[in-house]
């Protein structure tokens, strides 16, 4: 059984006999997409892990792309039925949407055992165990049994759109060169299936041999990495015309360290 989104109000903290429960079949994965109180930020879905696999998406309370103005999430793409519905419970109907991208890509969506989503944010979760980390969605009963604890909080990020999956890596860059600067660091990966756009690793003070590391949630599955295209820049015009450069530039996968 595959819960999207299990509601909350009336169904939260009730008896196992009247809500989805992990005994209600031999595996059960849950998908938490809405899961503020339900007073006073109106949550429909349960935060309560209920299954053999409970998935938090982005922490599984506030969806990314749900908080466009409403006049632009009205007039939507899929027509104003779809996006009127889609304003009033967006958090809510990411689950389906979510579940339905992940039969398209089988190997993404890849869930982080974790205490909690802020936890996922450090490198206590990173990279995925040695079993490797489940998958959100139609694939994630390939791990049925495969975890002993009594309740598996799995988390990762999405996309502000469709198509949602994201491939998590962690990157490290040491800089180079002779004087501190201030400005921004970008990476961008290429690899054998694709390449990303940039993303920022730092802002604001950039000193050299220093190393700055930042988890980055890509677009797209490259493959093997083949190459990586390192930017500074400081916003400002500098007569010195300073020069940074990078000493190194380490690039770890989530899926297999």
């Amino acid at each position: 059984l595959s819960g999207l989104d299990p509601a909350q109000p009336y169904f939260q903290d009730t008896p196992i006999e009247v809500r989805l429960d992990k005994s209600d079949a031999e595996f059960v994965d849950v998908i938490h997409t809405d899961s503020a109180p339900t007073i006073p930020y109106l949550g429909f879905g349960m935060s309560t892990a209920i299954g053999h696999l409970d998935f938090y998406p982005n922490g599984g309370v506030e969806m990314p792309g749900c908080d466009k103005n409403s006049v632009s999430q009205i007039v939507d793409l899929d027509g104003i039925w779809e996006g009127t519905r889609d304003f009033v419970a967006c958090n809510h109907l990411r689950s389906y949407k979510y579940y339905s991208d992940s039969i398209i890509y089988p190997d993404g969506f890849l869930g982080y055992p974790c205490a909690s989503y802020d936890v996922f944010e450090s490198d206590n979760c990173f990279p995925c165990p040695e079993g490797g980390c489940p998958n959100m969605g139609h694939f994630a009963d390939k791990f049925k049994g495969k975890f002993k604890a009594d309740f598996t909080k799995l988390y990762l990020n999405t996309g502000e759109v469709k198509d949602f999956p994201l491939w998590r890596y962690k990157v490290s860059v040491t800089l180079a060169g002779k004087s501190k600067q201030r400005g921004y660091v970008n990476i961008a990966l290429y690899g054998d299936d694709g390449n990303t756009r940039q993303h920022q690793i730092v802002q604001g003070a950039l000193k050299p041999d220093n190393t700055y590391v930042k988890f980055i949630d890509i677009e797209a599955n490259i493959g093997t990495i083949t190459k990586v295209k390192f930017l500074w820049n400081n916003n400002w015009l500098n007569p010195t015309l300073p020069k940074l450069g990078a000493a190194t530039v380490t690039v770890q996968s989530g899926e297999n360290g």
